[in-house]
């Protein structure tokens, strides 16, 4: 099962999620990541530290909802990829489309400059 914890530092909108994401569980983190970005924060952090795995389900999730972002002016980054996670990332390129941070500490404070 999938566990998305939502909390807002520093105007921004952080969802920490646990479990695996892929066709079963991305449509609830689908509806959870929209749901924020309807409210048009500066900026969307996704940590994934407790992501075990991602399947193309869960990428395509991700690029919709950077997508919105990007109409707003909105910054939608990721971080704390498991090495499992992230070359799922670098095998499709998606890591050249992402901003990825190391953890969500240095994204929120790079987001604040």
């Amino acid at each position: 099962m999938l566990k998305i914890d939502i909390t807002h530092p520093d105007r921004a909108a952080l969802a920490a999620v646990e479990g695996e994401v892929d066709l079963y569980s991305s449509p609830q983190l689908r509806s959870t990541l929209l749901k924020l970005a309807a409210g048009k924060p500066p900026a969307i952090v996704v940590d994934l530290a407790g992501v075990t795995y991602m399947d193309s389900s869960g990428l395509a999730t991700l690029i919709e909802v950077l997508q919105e972002s990007g109409k707003y002016g909105g910054k939608f980054v990721l971080t704390s990829l498991r090495p499992e996670v992230r070359s799922v990332f670098e095998l499709s390129r998606l890591d050249k489309v992402f901003e990825i941070y190391d953890n969500a500490e240095d994204a929120l404070a790079r987001l604040k400059q």
